[in-house]
């Protein structure tokens, strides 16, 4: 169960997360009629060809799927999912905001931004306010297409439609819309310290696990592994740092062991352990 400092955090990300969203919608990307991508994107179609208001449409698309998330995912989950989707309706339903600009280029830059910045937050925060990944992953289970597959058949099914209806400019507007709210959602969720996994095979193991320790401040973890060609015994060093510090590992490792094997490999999330650089000692 969360601290309540915990849920605290998750409100906040999701307020935060409601308003972004609703600068996103009404400031920038409604009064330009740019749609974005996913559930959202549907609903702003939709809205635009049958005159039916965006809040209901939010809720109503939105809501089978918050169901399947309910099943799928966790009852809390369902739970501030619902209450996210619902503010942000409620949202733009009673607070108008000024039309920020005109021009077509910002409006899909940073009207994408906002609304990326918005569904980010409220991700960290433990909810959706698009329930696109919910679809995917049901889709998922019942075909042999990934979660990725899904969205990008989804996301092309509705621009394509966004072309017939509001004509091909708009449309191509809208896909960097979507490709800008994609960015910012990876970099909110994943932080501007995405980490990379690094495994070092290496004679020099127990050198450069001392100065991977003492250098860069980093935990190392050893597996004990055995040459496939010689039956040779030896210890294989893998460790965690930020993207940031990639660069230094390699040129330390190459100082030590210039015929060392390096992997490398991308990790989004990491929880316990040593990652964080730990404080020298004086």
């Amino acid at each position: 169960m969360k601290r309540p400092w915990g849920r605290l955090r998750d409100v906040v990300l999701i307020v935060f997360g409601i308003c972004s969203a609703g600068v996103g919608l009404k400031g920038f990307l409604i009064p330009n009629h740019f749609i974005d991508g996913g559930v959202t994107g549907l609903s702003m179609l939709l809205s635009k060809s049958t005159g039916i208001p965006l809040p209901l449409l939010i809720l109503l698309i939105n809501a089978p799927f918050l169901i399947a998330g309910y099943r799928l995912v966790a009852r809390s989950f369902a739970f501030k999912s619902l209450l996210a989707v619902m503010g942000l309706a409620i949202l733009l339903l009673t607070i108008d905001f000024p039309t920020i600009t005109d021009d077509k280029l910002l409006t899909a830059v940073f009207g994408g931004f906002f609304l990326g910045a918005g569904i980010g937050l409220s991700i960290r925060g433990g909810s959706v306010l698009d329930g696109t990944e919910i679809l995917a992953l049901l889709l998922s289970k019942r075909t042999s297409l990934t979660i990725g597959d899904v969205i990008l058949v989804i996301n092309l099914i509705l621009f394509l439609g966004a072309a017939f209806l509001l004509g091909a400019e708009p449309a191509m507007y809208s896909v960097l819309t979507y490709l800008t709210a994609s960015k910012t959602i990876d970099f909110i969720i994943n932080g501007i310290e995405e980490y990379t996994g690094v495994t070092i095979v290496s004679v020099h193991s127990v050198t450069m696990r001392q100065a991977i320790l003492t250098q860069l401040g980093r935990a190392v973890t050893i597996y004990k592994g055995q040459r496939g060609f010689s039956g040779e015994e030896i210890d294989i060093l893998y460790c965690v740092v930020t993207r940031l510090e990639v660069q230094r590992l390699k040129t330390l490792i190459t100082e030590l062991d210039p015929g060392a094997f390096i992997i490398m490999h991308s990790i989004n999330d990491t929880t316990g352990g040593m990652i964080k650089k730990r404080p020298l000692s004086h």
